[in-house]
């Protein structure tokens, strides 16, 4: 069984969401991210929680980024690749819709990141 490297990218935008969706692929290709990289967005706090509700660690963590304000969760998924390899990429992704017209200059952006490691989730550095 091929194993697949998972990250979780909580952040907040004040875009809707089509917006965000739509700026995905570019921010993917900029970022240079594999074309492998699989990139679910989750928006809201209800549907956050449950996307991650089977995963009590994951939940504790959702709960902590709706309360400082994130509204959009960004799940990564690396076919062939560890959790540390699809942090790595999401963080570039993360990077890049900052850089899109999605923020205005000078507009704040926050994300944190995370992924399992050794049976703990970790924030990617």
């Amino acid at each position: 069984m091929e194993n697949i490297g998972q990250a979780y990218g909580f952040f907040y935008c004040a875009a809707q969401t089509a917006a965000v969706k739509a700026e995905l692929p570019d921010a993917k290709r900029l970022s240079n991210a594999p074309s492998e990289l699989e990139l679910t967005l989750i928006d809201g706090m209800p549907a956050i929680m449950k996307h991650v509700q089977r995963d009590s660690k994951l939940v504790a963590l959702a709960e902590e980024a709706g309360q400082s304000g994130d509204n959009f969760l960004l799940h990564a998924k690396l076919p062939g690749g560890t959790n540390k390899d699809a942090a790595k990429h999401l963080a570039g992704v993360l990077n890049r819709l900052y850089c899109s017209s999605l923020y205005a200059p000078g507009d704040e952006f926050k994300s944190d990141i995370t992924y399992l490691e050794n049976g703990e989730y970790v924030l990617q550095d």
